[in-house]
């Protein structure tokens, strides 16, 4: 939400870069960050890569610390195909919260030839930058551009099993506390992205308003009627009438609660480039869809942009009894919750490749098409407005309080065991599952931005 630059790293990149920048005998050490440059308006440089400087050969003290000039130009040489940016880092083990002047001299020194280095028919503006690492993992950096003027970063991200927020102000490996003031003041800094305001997506940004997220981004191309009113949050049967668009009753509720928060709405489906370049701009992203087509959308912005992603699905599998009678087998639920590097929602088999295909299919034939997004929730019947509220009531808020739980640890066990969590209400069940369950997703778009074709996808650079 900042206006100032802002760094983003994956959980993995940064424990590898804690480990190496704080081995723990007190010298400093250094290393190097390949950034993609995500977005230009505001600032968002992407972690791509981790150069690690070998700690032999590096001169190493406590306050002082002299480094190869070489590993700079082994980066800017790996950074030329993708135009990447550097970040120079190293550690600030005594705990010394601001660049030095040795910093800012070194910086003087050596940002000038980064900038000369950069291929002549590259386009675009470049950033270069330096950041230091402080114990416990905290980190601060600035960012220079081509006239070496100075920014510092307003906020860097880490996301792994754990979400951690650096401010340029104060920092501190301590989390806020969960539910206090502290949680509080910074949820008004962040941007939350929720692409679907119906069933449970119109329960999550109604949490989203109320924890007081200081800016909300909606997607959701559909409008109201009579059969969403039993689910979706602050409608009305004036609006059904009317077939007010979704995101437009929950901008007006956001205004009655909050005048303060930033909403933006976006009238449209995820797959545009519109509510993609929106989406990109959040701090977190929660899918609440229930098309595969939209699920790998937020899937790949994610990887994308280094995202942190919350996802929730809902489900009452029906079947016939030995009399033909249909009953209900099971009312279930599901939350993922995707860190970059790790697994995918693809990857865990929560959509699928032909699924996608098939909805593009069906895209052709919108009756077709409604008719299998309206059979979501009790697949084989027929239901006009399933009574629902309950169960995304249920689903909307386990993936919100996923997002806290990672933000604002609270866990006795880490948070690592819940990389998914499942409900089975006829049985009164919950399972849980460890990252480690799921096989990892490839890189090939980590940490790529929103560079041609937009998300891996051709079709998409038309889609507006």
């Amino acid at each position: 939400m900042t206006g100032q630059p802002t760094l983003v790293i994956a959980g993995t990149d940064h424990h590898r870069l804690k480990d190496h920048l704080l081995p723990g005998d007190g010298r400093e050490a250094a290393a190097i960050l390949l950034c993609a440059r995500g977005r230009l308006e505001p600032l968002r440089l992407l972690v791509k890569h981790v150069y690690l400087v070998p700690h032999a050969e590096c001169s190493r003290r406590d306050n002082q610390l002299v480094w190869p000039g070489q590993c700079i130009e082994d980066c800017l040489t790996l950074a030329e195909d993708d135009d990447l940016s550097l970040m120079l880092v190293h550690s600030h083990p005594s705990g010394y919260d601001h660049f030095s002047s040795a910093d800012d001299e070194s910086d003087q020194e050596v940002m000038p030839s980064m900038f000369l280095a950069r291929l002549s028919n590259a386009s675009g503006p470049m950033f270069h930058g330096s950041a230091i690492m402080l114990p416990g993992g905290v980190m601060r950096a600035r960012v220079y551009d081509e006239q070496l003027r100075c920014q510092e970063a307003g906020l860097i991200s880490v996301i792994g099993d754990d979400i951690s927020f650096f401010w340029p102000h104060g920092p501190n490996a301590k989390r806020p506390l969960a539910f206090s003031s502290g949680m509080t003041n910074e949820l008004r800094r962040l941007h939350a992205g929720i692409v679907g305001t119906s069933g449970t997506g119109s329960i999550v940004a109604e949490q989203a308003l109320r924890l007081g997220f200081g800016e909300i981004t909606v997607v959701d191309h559909d409008v109201m009627e009579r059969r969403n009113l039993n689910r979706i949050l602050n409608s009305t049967l004036d609006d059904a009438i009317l077939q007010q668009k979704k995101v437009s009753v929950f901008e007006r509720a956001a205004r009655a609660v909050n005048p303060d928060v930033i909403v933006n709405t976006l009238d449209c489906r995820a797959g545009t480039r519109k509510a993609i370049e929106a989406l990109s701009k959040a701090d977190v992203l929660f899918c609440c869809v229930d098309t595969e087509t939209g699920r790998d959308i937020c899937d790949r912005l994610a990887t994308a942009m280094l995202l942190p992603l919350f996802d929730v699905g809902v489900v009452i599998p029906v079947r016939r009894n030995m009399v033909g009678e249909l009953v209900i087998q099971d009312v279930q639920g599901r939350i993922d919750y995707i860190q970059p590097g790790e697994s995918s929602l693809l990857s865990r088999g929560v959509y699928t490749s032909a699924g996608v295909a098939a909805e593009d299919l069906r895209e052709r034939d919108p009756e077709a098409f409604e008719r299998q997004v309206g059979e979501g929730y009790m697949p084989g019947v027929m239901e006009e407005a399933p009574s629902v509220i309950t169960l995304n009531m249920r689903g909307a808020s386990m993936t919100m309080q996923e997002f806290i739980a990672r933000a604002y640890p609270y866990r006795l066990d880490g948070n690592a065991p819940y990389a998914q969590t499942s409900f089975a209400l006829a049985i009164e069940e919950q399972d849980f599952y460890h990252e480690t369950h799921f096989p990892r997703a490839g890189r090939h778009r980590f940490a790529s931005g929103l560079r041609s074709p937009l998300l891996g996808i051709p079709a998409l650079e038309d889609a507006q």
